[in-house]
Protein backbone atom coordinates (compact mmCIF):
# COMPACT_ATOMS: atom_id res chain seq x y z
CA UNK A 1 0.00 0.00 0.00
CA UNK A 2 2.69 2.30 0.58
CA UNK A 3 3.85 2.10 -2.94
CA UNK A 4 0.39 2.90 -4.18
CA UNK A 5 0.09 5.61 -1.58
CA UNK A 6 3.37 7.06 -2.68
CA UNK A 7 2.25 7.07 -6.26
CA UNK A 8 -1.01 8.65 -5.28
CA UNK A 9 0.76 11.30 -3.24
CA UNK A 10 3.15 11.95 -6.10
CA UNK A 11 0.24 12.26 -8.50
CA UNK A 12 -1.54 14.62 -6.12
CA UNK A 13 1.63 16.63 -5.64
CA UNK A 14 2.11 16.74 -9.38
CA UNK A 15 -1.50 17.83 -9.87
CA UNK A 16 -1.12 20.43 -7.10
CA UNK A 17 2.08 21.72 -8.73
CA UNK A 18 0.40 21.88 -12.13
CA UNK A 19 -2.62 23.57 -10.60
CA UNK A 20 -0.37 26.10 -8.84
CA UNK A 21 1.44 26.76 -12.11
CA UNK A 22 -1.87 27.16 -13.95
CA UNK A 23 -3.16 29.43 -11.20
CA UNK A 24 0.00 31.55 -11.40
CA UNK A 25 -0.27 31.73 -15.20
CA UNK A 26 -3.93 32.69 -14.96
CA UNK A 27 -3.13 35.33 -12.32
CA UNK A 28 -0.32 36.74 -14.50
CA UNK A 29 -2.61 36.73 -17.51
CA UNK A 30 -5.38 38.42 -15.53
CA UNK A 31 -2.92 41.05 -14.31
CA UNK A 32 -1.73 41.66 -17.90
CA UNK A 33 -5.34 42.00 -19.08
CA UNK A 34 -6.06 44.35 -16.18
CA UNK A 35 -2.99 46.46 -17.02
CA UNK A 36 -4.03 46.60 -20.68
CA UNK A 37 -7.56 47.52 -19.61
CA UNK A 38 -6.19 50.35 -17.45
CA UNK A 39 -4.06 51.60 -20.37
CA UNK A 40 -7.09 51.53 -22.67
CA UNK A 41 -9.16 53.39 -20.06
CA UNK A 42 -6.47 56.09 -19.86
CA UNK A 43 -6.29 56.32 -23.65
CA UNK A 44 -10.08 56.57 -23.85
CA UNK A 45 -10.10 59.37 -21.27
CA UNK A 46 -7.36 61.17 -23.20
CA UNK A 47 -9.27 60.83 -26.48
CA UNK A 48 -12.49 62.05 -24.85
CA UNK A 49 -10.61 65.10 -23.54
CA UNK A 50 -9.12 65.79 -27.00
CA UNK A 51 -12.57 65.41 -28.59
CA UNK A 52 -14.11 67.83 -26.09
CA UNK A 53 -11.35 70.40 -26.75
CA UNK A 54 -11.63 70.08 -30.54
CA UNK A 55 -15.42 70.37 -30.32
CA UNK A 56 -15.11 73.50 -28.16
CA UNK A 57 -12.56 75.00 -30.58
CA UNK A 58 -14.88 74.25 -33.49
CA UNK A 59 -17.80 75.96 -31.73
CA UNK A 60 -15.64 79.00 -30.95
CA UNK A 61 -14.46 79.25 -34.56
CA UNK A 62 -18.02 78.88 -35.80
CA UNK A 63 -19.24 81.67 -33.50
CA UNK A 64 -16.32 83.94 -34.49
CA UNK A 65 -17.03 83.37 -38.20
CA UNK A 66 -20.70 84.17 -37.65
CA UNK A 67 -19.75 87.45 -35.93
CA UNK A 68 -17.31 88.30 -38.74
CA UNK A 69 -19.94 87.49 -41.37
CA UNK A 70 -22.51 89.67 -39.60
CA UNK A 71 -19.98 92.51 -39.36
CA UNK A 72 -19.00 92.15 -43.02
CA UNK A 73 -22.64 92.30 -44.12
CA UNK A 74 -23.42 95.14 -41.73
CA UNK A 75 -20.55 97.29 -43.00
CA UNK A 76 -20.41 96.08 -46.60
CA UNK A 77 -21.40 99.48 -48.00
CA UNK A 78 -18.83 101.44 -45.99
CA UNK A 79 -16.46 101.97 -48.96
CA UNK A 80 -19.37 103.04 -51.13
CA UNK A 81 -20.56 105.51 -48.50
CA UNK A 82 -17.05 106.96 -48.14
CA UNK A 83 -16.89 107.50 -51.91
CA UNK A 84 -20.25 109.32 -51.85
CA UNK A 85 -19.15 111.86 -49.23
CA UNK A 86 -17.10 113.98 -51.71
CA UNK A 87 -20.13 114.07 -54.01
CA UNK A 88 -22.23 115.36 -51.13
CA UNK A 89 -19.53 117.96 -50.38
CA UNK A 90 -19.64 119.16 -53.99
CA UNK A 91 -23.42 119.49 -53.93
CA UNK A 92 -23.30 121.39 -50.63
CA UNK A 93 -20.69 123.79 -52.04
CA UNK A 94 -22.93 124.36 -55.07
CA UNK A 95 -25.84 125.26 -52.80
CA UNK A 96 -23.76 127.55 -50.61
CA UNK A 97 -22.38 129.37 -53.67
CA UNK A 98 -25.86 130.62 -54.55
CA UNK A 99 -25.81 132.94 -51.52
CA UNK A 100 -23.43 135.48 -53.04
CA UNK A 101 -24.68 136.00 -56.57
CA UNK A 102 -23.26 139.11 -58.28
CA UNK A 103 -23.75 138.33 -61.95
CA UNK A 104 -26.58 135.83 -62.56
CA UNK A 105 -25.24 134.74 -65.98
CA UNK A 106 -21.73 134.08 -64.63
CA UNK A 107 -23.22 132.29 -61.65
CA UNK A 108 -25.36 130.13 -63.91
CA UNK A 109 -22.29 129.09 -65.96
CA UNK A 110 -20.31 128.24 -62.83
CA UNK A 111 -23.25 126.35 -61.37
CA UNK A 112 -23.63 124.38 -64.60
CA UNK A 113 -19.91 123.58 -64.60
CA UNK A 114 -20.11 122.51 -60.95
CA UNK A 115 -23.08 120.24 -61.62
CA UNK A 116 -21.26 118.65 -64.58
CA UNK A 117 -18.17 118.02 -62.42
CA UNK A 118 -20.30 116.62 -59.61
CA UNK A 119 -22.12 114.33 -62.04
CA UNK A 120 -18.76 113.14 -63.40
CA UNK A 121 -17.53 112.56 -59.82
CA UNK A 122 -20.69 110.61 -58.98
CA UNK A 123 -20.43 108.51 -62.16
CA UNK A 124 -16.79 107.69 -61.41
CA UNK A 125 -17.63 106.68 -57.83
CA UNK A 126 -20.50 104.46 -58.99
CA UNK A 127 -18.34 102.81 -61.67
CA UNK A 128 -15.67 102.16 -59.06
CA UNK A 129 -18.25 100.08 -57.20
CA UNK A 130 -19.54 98.21 -60.26
CA UNK A 131 -22.54 100.43 -61.11
CA UNK A 132 -22.59 101.40 -64.79
CA UNK A 133 -25.09 103.11 -67.07
CA UNK A 134 -26.86 101.12 -69.75
CA UNK A 135 -25.51 102.46 -73.02
CA UNK A 136 -27.93 104.28 -75.31
CA UNK A 137 -26.13 102.85 -78.33
CA UNK A 138 -26.83 99.20 -77.44
CA UNK A 139 -29.45 97.33 -79.48
CA UNK A 140 -32.77 96.85 -77.73
CA UNK A 141 -32.59 94.10 -75.09
CA UNK A 142 -35.76 93.40 -73.08
CA UNK A 143 -33.60 92.38 -70.09
CA UNK A 144 -32.16 95.88 -69.70
CA UNK A 145 -34.56 98.08 -71.67
CA UNK A 146 -38.22 98.87 -71.16
CA UNK A 147 -39.86 99.92 -74.43
CA UNK A 148 -42.45 102.51 -73.39
CA UNK A 149 -43.25 103.56 -76.93
CA UNK A 150 -42.58 102.51 -80.51
CA UNK A 151 -42.38 104.88 -83.45
CA UNK A 152 -42.07 104.58 -87.21
CA UNK A 153 -38.65 105.67 -88.41
CA UNK A 154 -37.04 105.75 -91.83
CA UNK A 155 -33.57 106.56 -90.48
CA UNK A 156 -33.27 103.79 -87.86
CA UNK A 157 -33.68 100.03 -88.28
CA UNK A 158 -36.63 98.30 -86.71
CA UNK A 159 -35.90 97.23 -83.12
CA UNK A 160 -33.26 99.92 -82.57
CA UNK A 161 -33.49 102.52 -79.80
CA UNK A 162 -34.57 105.93 -81.04
CA UNK A 163 -34.73 107.86 -77.77
CA UNK A 164 -34.06 107.27 -74.07
CA UNK A 165 -36.52 108.69 -71.52
CA UNK A 166 -34.73 107.39 -68.44
CA UNK A 167 -31.21 105.99 -68.13
CA UNK A 168 -30.87 102.41 -66.97
CA UNK A 169 -28.20 101.11 -64.60
CA UNK A 170 -26.44 97.81 -63.97
CA UNK A 171 -24.63 96.48 -60.96
CA UNK A 172 -21.87 94.41 -62.52
CA UNK A 173 -23.94 92.30 -64.96
CA UNK A 174 -27.26 92.49 -63.10
CA UNK A 175 -29.76 95.22 -64.05
CA UNK A 176 -30.58 97.67 -61.26
CA UNK A 177 -33.08 99.68 -63.29
CA UNK A 178 -34.22 99.18 -66.86
CA UNK A 179 -33.71 102.02 -69.29
CA UNK A 180 -37.01 103.50 -70.49
CA UNK A 181 -36.67 103.83 -74.27
CA UNK A 182 -38.52 104.49 -77.50
CA UNK A 183 -37.96 101.77 -80.11
CA UNK A 184 -38.24 102.02 -83.89
CA UNK A 185 -40.82 99.90 -85.73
Amino acid sequence: MSKENNEEIQEETLEDTQLDELAQEAAAEAEAVENEFDLLQEELASLKDKYARVHADFDNIKKRLEREKYTAVEYSNEKFAKDMIPVMDSLQMALSSTASVADPQEHFEKLKEGIELTLKQLTTSLEKHGVTMVSHDEPFDPNIHNAVQSVDSDTVESGQIVQTFQTGYRYKERPLREAMVVVAN
